[in-house]
């Protein structure tokens, strides 16, 4: 008996293997068929409402986030610069870092946590009353009524958003670097200004687009086949579902951060 237990441990690794290849594949397929979807007709009118539910109702947060990043930054650049004698590149150190990492990786996190999650119980929700059979029973395609727009919506809102931290947290690091505590503001602009090219900015919208797509994908998917849980069922699979999708999405974010950056550099 005792020679069976290294066949159980590596038989219990490609188990957990093949579970994951057959989530991966199963959202790729919800993916694909959403996408297509989306440039069917009748769909603007949802897009519309998704992308101010996604979009406009989570600018507040963004902001709010946004702003406190920028006052950080300049807070803590402001004296590791003053170390070094540098403290006129403070406008580029913060403009960079936002542009390049923090907005894009923050407002997609942000996102995530606030309409990420609903977007999740919303679909789990309808999974586990039975909506989505109903649709199915009235020759409604779910998957267009569903998934579609939220990914449209996605892919519109986060660009946008991304654009709108970046603004907040450059004005955030002028109020900390400029008006507390003294950096000259002509040099503050100027160098962030100039420290920009054009591959930071797509870079920064680049990364925006990818988070949209998977934060899209993962959440959808996780509502969409809640009712497919083994762990839980019931109300308790959509709180399940809801809390993976987030935490799930929020580590794909870093890790394709972490993958884009290296292709972008």
């Amino acid at each position: 008996m005792t020679d069976l237990y290294p066949l159980r441990f590596f038989a219990s690794i490609g188990k957990y293997a093949i579970n994951i290849i057959n989530h991966l594949g199963a959202a790729l397929i919800l993916f694909s068929q959403g996408f297509v979807r989306i440039f069917r007709a009748k769909q603007w009118r949802e897009i519309v409402h998704q992308v101010y539910y996604i979009g406009a109702t989570s600018t507040s947060i963004v902001a709010v986030v946004g702003l406190f990043t920028g006052m950080v930054l300049g807070l803590q650049l402001y004296y590791t610069l003053i170390k070094f004698g540098s403290v006129g590149v403070v406008g580029a150190a913060i403009s960079l870092s936002i542009i390049r990492e923090l907005g894009p990786v923050l407002t997609a996190i942000m996102i995530t946590a606030r309409a990420g999650s609903a977007m999740t119980a919303e679909i789990g929700i309808q999974r586990i009353s039975e909506q989505i059979d109903a649709l199915y029973t009235m020759r409604i395609d779910p998957v267009k009524y569903l998934i579609s727009p939220r990914i449209a919506a996605s892919i519109i809102s986060f660009p946008i958003l991304t654009a709108f931290f970046d603004l907040i947290g450059i004005i955030g690091g002028w109020l900390t670097a400029v008006l507390l505590l003294g950096v000259n503001e002509g040099a503050y602009f100027y160098r962030a200004k100039a420290s920009l090219d054009a591959i930071d900015i797509q870079g920064g919208f680049i990364k925006s687009i990818v988070f949209a797509l998977i934060v899209s994908t993962i959440c959808c998917y996780q509502g969409y086949f809640t009712h497919l849980r083994t762990d839980s069922y019931g109300s308790k699979s959509v709180s399940v579902s809801t809390t993976a999708a987030v935490v799930l999405s929020c580590v794909m974010i870093l890790v394709s951060d972490y993958v884009v950056t290296t292709f972008l550099m």
